[in-house]
């Protein structure tokens, strides 16, 4: 009998500079490896959405659209993907339907094939616009569920869930583990779940970061249960917060009654690449490599990092510890959400606040909207107390409908507000940029003729910190002992070499 082919995503190109290092990858750094990426054999190349958007146009100089066309054009024979954050889109609000509309529909255009749909809450309301609006356009919708633990999830509750999102046309299910935190045996039940309740013609992609240390494991037992596709990210962007090696799956699998069908001679070309690239980029990588606190604390490694920062700013970087603490207790006051942009950040820096201020002494305006229900309903009850808290201080009532359908038609003004900025083009792409972050494009649009500029180290300057750092090993090692004369009498003087 032949062997099961299993589909790879590679998301080198997205997800693992994400993880890694603050997204601050510059696309220069990533086109000469597009060839040998494109002709690998990955079932999909992720290489857009999620903070890449806002990375290119805050901190790179770059137009998130022009990035797109260059991966499309670059990698033809390749289907391009992408993480849509459902009604939130790439921003941190909900958006009015008809935003939604036109953002898928000019992503597609420029070069999207998969659309990996989320809601930070798992609320199917808030992906069904998105999912709607992609399957109009006759590209793959992917509706996602993200895996988190509580007394509450349960392989029941998942399987059901995805039920809910095959009912709103979903192309594929994927399981998105975004905090390590999936195990091998729940990864078999929830994979094998959906498979035998919904036919194992229901393709079902498998998400997971390695900051654990466990979830290579969980990629082969979820592949045992019947999994079709799962995600990996080249050895050299590859573990700590990131993702599993493409390469150790591939050789994990010899032998067995699966197989990848990528092609190593170009896997090793890739890994060349970025093995030269990511050292430019160390001022901004992750001092984590394996974290098993995080199947306590639940806290995904870029949401520690955005807490240690918030904490040292405020002079308390010595509190994390009871940060850490008070995460799980805030997320389950806020009904078990799991922790994803922008969950992980609402819950994070209200736990800060907490620890800061007193329990729920002062709410940021996100964790009082997302007890409220302005970001939509999660899997259990909000704490009430909280509850009347949020409304005493922000004044508005609970809801319990959809929150976009609360929001007026805004595209005609979007639109007024973004032509009328410097350097806007007039298109539809850069009234969407304009839509997602108000407060940045406008810089980005006065300065976008001025180019890329890549945040990370020139080779000069990597050269130059190698050589001071040879000529400093080359130094004398050792205490060093000195005559001198002070005062008219002779002195020894060592000194230790620092």
């Amino acid at each position: 009998m032949s062997p099961r082919t299993i589909g790879v995503t590679e998301v080198a190109l997205r997800d693992a500079h994400q993880s890694l290092m603050a997204t601050r990858m510059a696309m220069e750094d990533m086109v000469d490896a597009c060839a040998d990426i494109d002709a690998a054999g990955y079932w999909s190349v992720e290489c857009w959405g999620g903070a890449t958007y806002d990375a290119c146009i805050r901190f790179l100089n770059e137009d998130p659209w022009q990035r797109l066309r260059t991966f499309r054009e670059l990698m033809p024979n390749s289907k391009l993907q992408m993480l849509l954050r459902g009604q939130n889109l790439l921003g941190y609000r909900h958006y009015e339907d008809h935003v939604v509309d036109r953002f898928v529909e000019k992503s597609a255009e420029n070069g999207m094939d998969v659309f990996r749909v989320f809601d930070a809450l798992n609320d199917p309301r808030n992906m069904a616009r998105a999912m709607e609006a992609v399957k109009k356009t006759g590209k793959h919708a992917q509706g996602t569920i993200c895996y988190t633990i509580s007394p509450l999830h349960t392989t029941e509750g998942y399987v059901k869930l995805a039920g809910r999102l095959l009912d709103m046309g979903a192309d594929s299910i994927a399981l998105k583990d975004m905090a390590a935190l999936l195990q091998p045996q729940p990864a078999y039940d929830i994979i094998r779940g959906i498979k035998e309740t919904y036919g194992e013609d229901v393709q079902i992609n498998v998400h997971c970061h390695s900051t654990t240390g466990v979830t290579l494991v969980s990629l082969m037992k979820a592949i045992e249960a019947g999994a079709d596709v799962v995600d990996t990210a080249i050895s050299s962007m590859s573990l700590g917060p990131g993702h599993n090696p493409t390469e150790s799956l591939v050789a994990m699998l010899e032998g067995t009654e699966y197989t990848t069908d990528l092609k190593m001679d170009r896997l090793l070309k890739i890994r060349d690449h970025f093995a030269k690239v990511r050292p430019k980029y160390a001022e901004f990588e992750s001092a984590t490599l394996v974290d098993t606190d995080i199947f306590s604390s639940q806290i995904p490694g870029g949401m520690l990092t955005n807490m240690e920062s918030q904490l040292r700013a405020q002079g308390a970087g010595d509190r994390i510890r009871e940060v850490m603490a008070e995460v799980p207790l805030v997320k389950a006051d806020a009904g078990y959400p799991p922790l994803v942009t922008p969950s992980s950040q609402i819950v994070g820096t209200q736990a800060v606040f907490n620890v800061l201020m007193g329990k729920y002494k002062v709410l940021t305006g996100e964790f009082a909207d997302l007890m409220l229900g302005y970001y939509g309903e999660a899997m259990g009850e909000r704490n009430p107390e909280v509850v009347e808290i949020a409304h005493a201080q922000t004044k508005k009532d609970p809801i319990t409908v959809r929150p976009a359908d609360l929001l007026a038609p805004e595209w005609d003004k979007l639109v007024d507000e973004a032509t009328s900025l410097p350097g806007n083009n007039g298109t539809d792409e850069d009234v969407l940029t304009y839509a997602m972050f108000p407060g940045v494009a406008p810089g980005f649009f006065e300065h976008r003729e001025e180019g890329p500029k890549n945040v990370g180290k020139t080779a000069e300057q990597l050269a130059d910190e190698a050589s001071n750092k040879n000529e400093a090993d080359r130094a004398v090692k050792g205490p060093i002992t000195y005559r001198v004369s002070l005062g008219g009498r002779e002195h020894s003087v060592i000194v230790e070499r620092a």
